[in-house]
Parts: C-alpha cells; structure tokens; sequence
C-alpha cells in the first residue's frame, strides 16, 4: 500500500479499535484458479489472531492452502474532500479534489478447521461481540436455539484463523493541509452528515 510517512497509522489501539468497529474485511489470496477474495467478519481475539469462518460451500477452504499467507483488509470511515471545504481556496485557488479514509492491512498465515470446537467458538465469539454491540443486555445466544439446530447449522461452516505477521494501517486525514483548512474539512463533513469522518478526522490531530 502507498504510505506516505504523514499518513501513516502506528498506534496499536488504533488499529485495533479501527478492525474492531468496521469488521468486515475482505480477505484477499492467490489460488490456482487466480485471485481470491471473499467479504468476512472478522474478530481479533484477545492473542491478536483475526477469528472467522466461511460456509463449507465456499471454496476458499479447498482453494487455498494451509498455512497460506492472504491479506485482510479492513476499511474504515471515507468520504470525498471538495476543495470548497478550504478556506485557503479563497485566498489563492490552489487547490483540488481528493479522498480521505482510514483503512489497515493484516498480513498473515491461514488455518483452517472443521473441527466442531472450532467451529462453535468461532461462531460463538463473532455472535457475543456483535449480539452486544446491537441488542446490549438483550443479545441473543446461541443457547437459545434449539441444540440440534445449532449443531446443523455449524456442521455447514468451516473455521479459520489468521495470524498476523505484518500489519499496516493509513489513516488519510488531511495531515498535509493547514489546521484551519482541516477545521474546515471538518466542517464540511459534519453538515453533509458524515459525523463519523468528522469525528476520525479530529481525533487525527497531528
């Protein structure tokens, strides 16, 4: 990824906090059959290793390797910057269009397992961090389906893990322009609604 050292995210509660609150990743390999990617829900357990799983009818588990390095991605808040949002344009025009975001990549091995432990974990894991995200002391379980139910349903996934080797996150917020236009790049984020952008864009402070 092109990483210009002023865009560049190094601190570790930040990546994770980033994969933690936008957690589909779209997991990228290379197969025999070409490039592969599939859009998953991942969950960094608490060891740093990324947690999923896939339907047994996908074919990411037969197509790539065991052990095999992928790449996860995981994209965060973005939206477009009019150069209207500067208030430098109205004193010498010198300006044009671009786009910020937040994005990391995870580099690593991945494992797969059909078995039932795993898989139940895994789902088990993703279903209790989101459950309590969306429904709070109301988050549905597992245990209140039926048991054969839910050993049905886990017999039709396969489990995986992701260890990361190497990660690397950008956070693009306008670090290159002046505080006063990236107050108005703010600004203009938050009248067009994008308050999450906004929000990422002052927490980035330089």
């Amino acid at each position: 990824m092109y990483m210009p050292p002023h865009f560049a995210e190094t601190d570790p509660d930040a990546i994770a906090g980033l994969i933690a609150a936008y957690p589909l990743a779209t997991v990228i390999a290379t197969t025999p059959d070409g490039i592969l990617a599939n859009h998953l829900p991942l969950l960094r357990a608490p060891d740093g290793d990324l947690i999923g799983h896939v339907a047994l009818a996908n074919d990411m588990h037969r197509l790539i390797a065991e052990g095999q390095q992928v790449l996860a991605i995981f994209r965060g808040e973005d939206a477009y910057v009019t150069p209207n949002a500067y208030p430098s344009k109205a004193e010498h025009h010198k300006a044009v269009p671009t786009w910020n975001y937040r994005v990391a990549h995870v580099h690593g091995p991945i494992t797969f397992s059909h078995a039932e432990h795993d898989r139940r974990v895994a789902v088990a894991m993703l279903t209790r961090d989101h459950e309590r995200r969306v429904n709070g002391g109301r988050a549905w379980k597992m245990a209140e389906a039926p048991a054969d139910f839910i050993a049905g349903m886990l017999q039709g996934i396969v489990a995986f893990r992701i260890v990361p080797l190497r990660v690397i996150a950008k956070a693009k917020m306008s670090q290159n322009r002046s505080a006063e236009d990236r107050e108005g790049v703010a600004a203009n984020m938050r009248a067009r609604g994008e308050t999450a952008m906004a929000e990422a864009l002052t927490r980035s402070e330089p």
